[in-house]
């Protein structure tokens, strides 16, 4: 997902893993200009899904 589309959609994209993955905190879920990796990161350690997977199933929402 481009850095452009994190910024413009984030809060729609955060609604939707919220509730498909109801024990992530708003702090897993926290996004922060240019730290797109670590919030990555921290999708892949809570869902149990690769960088790859992450990816694909953000730019799906």
């Amino acid at each position: 997902m481009s850095e452009l589309t994190w910024k413009g959609r984030w809060n729609e994209i955060k609604g939707k893993v919220k509730q498909q993955y109801a024990d992530l905190t708003d702090d897993d879920l926290l996004y922060a200009e240019g730290k797109e990796d670590e919030l990555v990161g921290k999708l892949q350690k809570k869902t149990g899904k690769t960088k790859d997977e992450v990816d694909s199933w953000l730019n799906g929402l």
